[in-house]
């Protein structure tokens, strides 16, 4: 392992701290001031007095190595604290509410259509973003430049801090009572707009070959989202606890990974062309689902992985975790308190490198049958770490969960190469892709249809109210304690 000794021309010796340890320190530190700030409040002095700190310790060790990382770690806690706070000062002047807005703006995200509404995220050219909710027929696109005549209201919500959920995306007001006219078209940027264009184009392929709800399971698969599913159908995702296949997940591109490193492979690329084309197959798979937090962390770490398999050895999964973290809290540090999808995304990924070797220890050793423990662990692993989450945002526990992946889980990556060939063959030879129409059918009807009995079972979910931030402290608390045991015992073990 490299050894860290620069820029400091520390004597080595024994003293020196490796790279990949620095990385990670660091890394938390920064991680540590966005988590201190989101969930507490702001102080100058105690910022003021933690740099000065930092700067004490650097002058009076500045000759030992781990000092000065201590030293930098606090820096990068301030840092972390400074750039919520910035984030946050935009929530305090928010002084056009109230106020009747009339002119132009362009529409800088894809419509989403919600029943007999659609929701327009737009942009003014003073850059201040607002959600039009617009009911009736009318289709918008984005880049559509419209004219705006509309109230300017703050978000508000009983349920939930609905001001910060959209706060998060750079959106402080609400265009109420909106009277909108289509000005011009194709004003945004034009090759997101391609993206989503292909995308467009890829859905009315699937609902025109595969019939719903299956048709609705595939877009999922491949393009990320449950929008296209029924109600009904969402709710018995989340009753069973499959939500997570039609969501953009760590899971979905690594499939989508392999299966477009074969295809390089197979077009007659040399293995390294095919990593830089599966590379970039990724990175527009991340954009054509709308760029998601935990699509752009599965991105990252997908890009990882596949950056190691080139490099012919394993990444570091955990700083692969933290430095995928990082990056997303430097672009927006609003994701770690307000966005649950980023909260379960990584969470889950954390109790599946953390708390899965351990299962793996006792279980696999003497169990393998097919491939259902490795799932179960999985599983069981993800589940430790989102639950509390996922009760105290969702109020409900699946029961069911993990008989549900076992189920489902082994015929997802054939469900994705199934439909991925499907989607090919119609742009190549339409004739071949009814056939695969037909190949595709069948492990989507497999999937909803045991989704749909499992959900319909009298005790597949249990109702949980009242579940409090003090008892998400205390799960994460004794889970952290039982890793700290379990980690330990192994090491005494090896010994």
């Amino acid at each position: 392992m490299a050894i860290y000794c620069q820029p400091f021309n520390f004597i080595c010796y024994n003293k020196c701290v490796s790279k990949s340890r620095i990385f990670l320190f660091l890394s938390l530190g920064f991680i540590g001031g966005v988590f201190w700030r989101s969930f507490g409040s702001f102080d100058y002095f105690w910022q003021y007095g933690l740099a000065v700190l930092a700067v004490i310790i650097l002058v009076i060790f500045w000759k030992n190595p781990k000092a000065a990382v201590v030293a930098f770690f606090l820096f990068f806690f301030i840092g972390g604290i400074g750039l919520t706070e910035h984030k946050l000062k935009k929530l305090e002047n928010l002084d056009l509410a109230g106020r009747e807005f009339s002119g132009r703006a362009i529409i800088v995200r894809e419509p989403a259509i919600k029943d007999q509404y659609q929701n327009l995220t737009v942009k003014t050219s003073d850059k201040n973003k607002f959600l039009v909710s617009i009911f009736g027929y009318t289709q918008y696109s984005y880049g559509d430049e419209l004219e705006i005549k509309c109230l300017l209201e703050i978000p508000k919500s009983e349920t939930f801090d609905y001001q910060m959920y959209l706060a998060k995306e750079g959106i402080f007001y609400l265009c109420q009572k909106a009277r909108i006219e289509i000005i011009s078209h194709e004003q945004g940027n034009k090759f997101y707009a391609i993206i989503l264009k292909i995308k467009s184009r890829l859905q009315k392929n699937i609902d025109k070959a595969i019939p719903a709800p299956q048709s609705g399971l595939l877009s999922g698969l491949l393009l990320g989202g449950n929008d296209k599913l029924s109600k009904e159908m969402q709710n018995n995702f989340s009753r069973t606890g499959m939500t997570h296949i039609v969501a953009v997940s760590g899971y979905n591109v690594t499939i989508i990974a392999e299966y477009l490193m074969l295809l390089g492979i197979f077009l007659g690329l040399w293995r390294k062309q095919a990593f830089w084309f599966a590379l970039i197959g990724i990175f527009l798979f991340v954009i054509l689902v709308g760029l998601p937090a935990s699509a752009v962390r599965a991105g990252i770490m997908g890009s990882l992985l596949l950056w190691a398999m080139k490099n012919g050895r394993l990444a570091n999964a955990q700083n692969a975790i933290i430095f995928s973290a990082g990056v997303m809290l430097l672009i927006n540090p609003l994701l770690l308190r307000y966005d649950i999808g980023f909260q379960l995304s990584f969470l889950a990924t954390i109790g599946i490198v953390y708390f899965s070797p351990f299962l793996e220890n006792k279980m696999l050793k003497k169990h393998r049958a097919f491939g259902v423990w490795e799932i179960l662990i999985l599983t069981l692993s993800a589940q430790v770490f989102v639950l509390p989450i996922i009760l105290y945002n969702f109020k409900n526990l699946s029961l069911i969960s993990p008989l549900a992946n076992i189920l489902v889980l082994p015929i997802i990556p054939l469900t994705m190469f199934l439909g991925f060939m499907l989607i090919v063959f119609q742009f190549i030879f339409p004739p071949l892709a009814t056939v695969f129409s037909w190949l595709t059918f069948l492990p989507l009807k497999y999937e909803t249809t045991i989704i749909q009995f499992l959900a319909n079972l009298k005790y597949s979910s249990l109702g949980i109210e009242n579940f409090s931030w003090y008892w998400i402290w205390l799960w994460y608390i004794i889970v952290g304690a039982i890793l700290f045991y379990l980690n330990h015992a192994q090491k005494k073990n090896n010994l």
